[in-house]
């Protein structure tokens, strides 16, 4: 079974990069890459998941130099790495079913809603 990745871009992606569709092999771990051509106060990085027939819910939440929220996933689940304010990382592990939809990566330089830039990252699996 290979999960393919489909990197779309959705309403304000200005200044917001992507990478072409990448496929993994079930079982194994999937990175999506996240930048941003933004202002270094944009140090706070939100990776949100919409599962077929589901709303979108936030899913990790990382500010640079700071601690990183799972939102409660299981240990090891999820790795968000951030080297630099302007680029970051998810990896998700151990991949299953469950683990498609459409994965939306977003900048802030705080938690107003309005001021986020949005980068879509959809996750089909094939059997």
């Amino acid at each position: 079974m290979t999960i393919t990745l489909y990197f779309l871009v959705t309403g304000h992606s200005q200044g917001v990069l992507q990478y072409p569709e990448i496929r993994w092999n079930y079982v194994k771990a999937a990175e999506m890459n996240c930048s941003h051509n933004k202002d270094k106060g944009h140090n706070q990085m939100y990776w949100y998941i919409q599962r077929p027939g589901k709303t979108m819910s936030l899913t990790v939440f990382a500010v640079y130099g700071g601690k990183t929220d799972y939102s409660g996933a299981r240990e090891n689940k999820y790795l968000a790495n951030g080297k630099e304010i302007e680029s970051g990382t998810l990896t998700v592990n151990d991949l299953e079913l469950n683990d498609s939809g459409v994965y939306f990566c977003a900048v802030s330089k705080h938690s107003d809603l309005n001021s986020k830039e949005t980068k879509v990252f959809s996750v089909a699996a094939r059997t």
